[in-house]
């Protein structure tokens, strides 16, 4: 029996840890040759690792994402290694969270060159490749910072709601060429950048706890959970899914305030 998405050549952006791992795995056990574009190379080989001794093909290119030649240069060892991309996850981000007159000028740059910049030279670099195959499928990670506020976060929710524009600009231009173009937008995930920013309050474990609260469900998301639903969104199951942002957050955004 063959996988949702057998033989289809995916990569997957910081999928060294956290939502970018998780993906990576399910992605292998469903069959796909799995490119982890990871700046941290002890993860990346880690998770390589992983799948190669268990699940299927996975291969480990460093990529600084923020760098497009290094994104170029990752495309093309693809290429080379596995073939052409089917399937394109811009996963990797940055959390950096300031007052926004304290923030420096390097900050700024640092969240928007990672989180912005780097899903623009992901898109940019695969979808000539998925141009000549007339088929194609990318899935950009954003936030529910890409449409909700949450009090000292900036400048990330900025560039998360950029995030949201750059795939429905990219999704309305690209979906008559066969290539189809989407957004999920996780809540509390437990990951490790949510994981650092517990361990930067006073009591991380009550930190942790008040999150978990917030939502209806009362709990945290894990990363297999957001990885179910990339899978879905990449595979041939949803081929009219354009543009769509898909939020997947424990219903934390439904709620106006707590009783």
């Amino acid at each position: 029996m063959t996988g949702r998405i057998q033989d289809r050549v995916a990569i997957i952006t910081g999928a060294g840890s956290g939502i970018g791992e998780a993906t990576a795995i399910r992605f292998a056990q469903e069959g796909a040759k799995v490119v982890i574009a990871e700046i941290n190379s002890e993860n990346g080989k880690k998770v390589t690792d992983v799948i190669n001794n268990k699940h299927g093909k996975a291969v480990f290119i460093e990529t600084d994402v923020a760098k497009d030649e290094s994104v170029k240069l990752m495309v093309d060892k693809t290429v080379k290694t596995f073939g052409a991309p089917d399937i394109m996850i811009n996963n990797a981000g940055i959390a950096v969270f300031d007052d926004p007159l304290n923030l420096s000028e390097e900050n700024w740059r640092k969240c928007f060159s990672v989180d912005l910049d780097g899903v623009w030279y992901g898109c940019k670099r695969v979808l000539p490749h998925m141009l000549e195959k007339k088929k194609g499928s990318i899935v950009n990670i954003a936030s529910v910072h890409a449409f909700q506020i949450i009090p000292k976060c900036f400048p990330y929710p900025v560039a998360k709601h950029g995030v949201l524009g750059l795939t429905r600009a990219l999704a309305v231009d690209y979906a008559e060429k066969g290539i189809k173009i989407n957004a999920i937008s996780p809540g509390y995930i437990f990951t490790p950048i949510n994981e650092w920013f517990f361990n930067t309050k006073p009591d991380p474990v009550a930190a942790k706890k008040e999150a978990e609260k917030l939502h209806p469900i009362n709990r945290l998301g894990a990363s297999e959970e957001i990885a179910n639903a990339v899978l879905f969104m990449s595979s041939d199951e949803c081929n009219f899914m354009i543009g769509a942002n898909v939020v997947i957050d424990g219903g934390i955004t439904l709620k106006i305030h707590d009783n």
